[in-house]
């Protein structure tokens, strides 16, 4: 596993509310990803929902909005959550003219932080609850099929395919946990798997899912990991994994990679 121990999390915090970029904790992508991820080719992103950002106006009134922010998959480094959530904390006592500039100022340091460019879209609270209705993709649950498992680390041998049965569906599981590579701390989130080609058995992908119950990395490469086994395993035509990570910190990651080369759906989830 990869050394962490020079990223905030797990370390006793002192929490600033003035701006300061130097917060964001970058960590390159390369020092996760293994060997299956390097090799199979995928596009994709990070998209990250913030819901505690504030900041003053220019008369110091509190101003509130949430936020999300899009992350491409070939971006040097990624965001380390807790520096994350420490650099949207130094705004609060900081004064800025409008959203736009502060989405301005964001758009720019996450920029430099993960050596790609990023999108930042803040929303008015009214806003996004318009835009962004708790939806569930149309998918078919495997969480209730009756298989038995004492299997918590992940074991891509559980993934088979028929090669005798073509399919073009979206599979889904609500049971995926996985743990931080620090702190250990739980990571709870949905799965929504679309492929296109051999039927993937549904008994044995639901096992593989749950099989990462113990298993400790960030969001961003467990999802990959979970891409390039499918890939390898079951070598569909089209393959997509999204995983919907539950709220910590007020902030949820919900990464997603594929081999076509479009944006996911950013829905809320019902646990978001």
């Amino acid at each position: 596993m990869a050394d962490y121990t020079d990223t905030q999390l797990g370390r006793e915090t002192s929490y600033s509310d003035q701006y300061d970029a130097s917060l964001l904790g970058p960590i390159p992508r390369s020092k996760a990803r293994d060997a299956t991820a390097e090799a199979t080719a995928f596009t994709g992103v990070d998209v990250w929902t913030a819901f505690e950002i504030s900041w003053l106006n220019n008369d110091g009134l509190p101003q509130v909005a949430i936020g999300e922010f899009i992350f491409p998959c070939t971006s040097d480094a990624i965001i380390e959550s807790k520096s994350f959530k420490l650099y949207l904390n130094s705004f609060n006592q900081s004064h800025f003219p409008s959203m736009q500039a502060l989405s301005d100022v964001m758009r720019a340091d996450l920029s430099v932080a993960s050596g790609s460019t990023v999108d930042v879209i803040l929303y008015q609270i009214g806003e996004y609850n318009g835009l962004k209705p708790i939806a569930e993709p149309d998918a078919i649950c495997l969480d209730q099929r009756p298989v038995a498992t004492d299997v918590y680390e992940p074991d891509a041998g559980f993934l088979q395919a028929d090669d005798q049965v073509e399919a073009d569906e979206t599979l889904c599981s609500h049971l995926l946990r996985t743990n931080c590579p620090v702190t250990d701390q739980p990571d709870w989130a949905s799965v929504y798997i679309s492929y296109r080609g051999a039927q993937i058995d549904r008994d044995g992908l639901l096992k593989y899912l749950v099989s990462f119950r113990q298993h400790q990395d960030f969001h961003e490469q467990c999802v990959e990991k979970i891409f390039g086994d499918i890939m390898a395993r079951c070598k569909p035509c089209e393959l997509s994994v999204y995983a919907r990570y539950m709220r910590r910190g007020g902030l949820d990651i919900n990464p997603y990679r594929s081999t076509l080369f479009k944006m996911p759906p950013n829905y809320r989830q019902v646990r978001q």
